[in-house]
């Protein structure tokens, strides 16, 4: 009997143990065939050159992060662990990342490029140029025929069919391309032909690395660059990453999404200048409603105010001055007569002539008297009165232009009293002696 006999199972883990401490981490190449997708979304393939092959498992997780689709006969390197599928007994490479054969070496030429502008500061945010909010010209540099421009032109269309697009055709792809897209750069920045654009964009649709390796030049970093325009890059699908989307002064996932925000949306701005002029209509309304009851207080002010109403009611008080010391002259009258009649019975009863023409003389005098103080009286009210009448025509704003002085009113009619009540542009109208002069401000100061 043999000293130790192994179960399937035991070996198989054995076998499978060894397998995996060995072969951990490791890159195998080779051309796919037998490719399966079942419903469960994992990828089942076989891996093989012109002497052998090997089993492949490309799990669910895992084949959500390629960038290319995986199909029968592509040459491919494959990273991952070797294992043992037990229930058959048979080894297989376990993948994690699968990239077309040569792919190594792009990401190591992508990495190497990379690291040397980095260190020169090319992709350094603060010599990033802003973003227009506003542009009125867009640059394009991309194929006129691929879907990444469709895509761009209907986003522009539906969002702001205002702004003028200028398209720079230029291959994206294959030998020669690169410099195509940077004499597109340079192109849209310097000539005196086209319209100087605000932003340029630099675009293509997704692809594998190869596809999309003319962003990853050096001749397209440094035209992005130097670009004294702002440059936005919308290359690829949104894990897709080149040197362009580092240099640029702005990267966005994709084409349509480097559209949708190197425009403002005309609906948005539509609805925000809705709002703002409600709001403007509103206050303006208010502060129309205010400046009403100003004018208004002011005018009450003003006919309060107004020379005319102020000789009226003085034309009044010297009226009634005047009733009232014509009854006092009146009344002294009535008394003086009734003392004269008092005093004439008196006489008749006793008829002493002398007291007689001696309390005439009396009588005549007080008389003579009265009357002149009546005059005099009167005389002092109609002095009063012109005087009063004199001062306030002196202070009338008519005096005040014949005596050489100028009277300045706004368009409505209103006094201008102060610099602060006129602007550049207010019409004024100055009143002279012998006519009017009609102006506008120039300036204020």
């Amino acid at each position: 009997m043999p000293e130790e006999v192994y179960s399937v199972s035991d070996i198989t883990a054995d076998i499978r143990g060894s397998l995996e401490d060995q072969f951990t981490g490791i890159w195998v190449e080779g051309e796919i065939s037998n490719h399966r997708l079942p419903a469960s979304g994992h990828h089942y393939f076989t891996l093989k050159d012109s002497f052998a092959q090997l089993s492949c498992v490309l799990f669910r997780g895992s084949a959500s992060k390629l960038s290319v689709p995986v199909k029968d006969g592509m040459q491919v390197q494959v990273f991952g662990n070797i294992s043992v599928y037990e229930a058959r007994g048979q080894y297989q490479l376990i993948a994690q990342l699968l990239q077309p054969k040569g792919a190594g070496d792009l990401q190591a030429k992508f990495e190497e490029l990379k690291r040397k502008l980095d260190a020169e500061g090319l992709f350094d945010p603060s010599w990033k140029k802003a973003i227009p909010a506003f542009p009125r010209t867009i640059g394009i540099v991309t194929s006129p025929t691929g879907a990444a421009i469709r895509d761009i032109l209907h986003v522009f269309a539906r969002r702001a069919p205002w702004i003028r697009i200028l398209i720079q055709p230029a291959r994206v792809q294959g030998e020669g391309s690169a410099a195509e897209i940077a004499y597109g750069i340079k192109l849209l920045e310097t000539s005196e032909q086209i319209p100087r654009p605000d932003l340029i964009l630099v675009s293509r649709g997704g692809g594998s690395i190869e596809d999309l390796w003319s962003f990853n030049e050096e001749i397209v970093a440094r035209a992005i660059a130097e670009c004294s325009i702002p440059v936005m890059s919308g290359v690829g699908h949104e894990i897709d990453f080149t040197i362009a989307d580092f240099v640029a002064d702005r990267r966005e996932p994709t084409p349509s999404a480097a559209a949708e925000n190197a425009t403002p949306d005309a609906e948005a701005l539509l609805r925000h200048l809705s709002m703002l002029q409600d709001s403007l209509d509103s206050r303006l309304g208010n502060s129309i409603v205010h400046l009403q009851r100003s004018v208004l207080s002011l005018k009450r002010e003003l006919d309060a105010r107004e020379p005319g109403r102020r000789i009226q009611s003085w034309v009044q008080s010297l009226d009634f001055l005047g009733e009232r010391l014509e009854n006092a002259l009146e009344s002294r009258l009535v008394e003086a007569r009734a003392e004269w009649q008092s005093a004439g019975r008196v006489l008749d009863s006793i008829r002493p002539e002398r007291e007689v023409s001696r309390v005439r003389e009396r009588l005549n005098y007080c008389h003579e008297k009265v009357s002149d103080v009546a005059e005099r009286k009167l005389q002092e009210s109609r002095h009063i009165l012109d005087s009063v009448g004199s001062l306030l025509h002196s202070l009338s704003p008519e005096a005040t232009v014949k005596r050489g002085f100028s009277m300045t009113l706004d368009e409505i009619g209103n006094p201008v009293t102060s610099i602060s009540a006129v602007k550049s542009g207010d019409r004024l109208i100055t009143k002279l002696v012998d006519g009017e002069i009609e102006s506008v401000v120039d300036q204020t100061g």
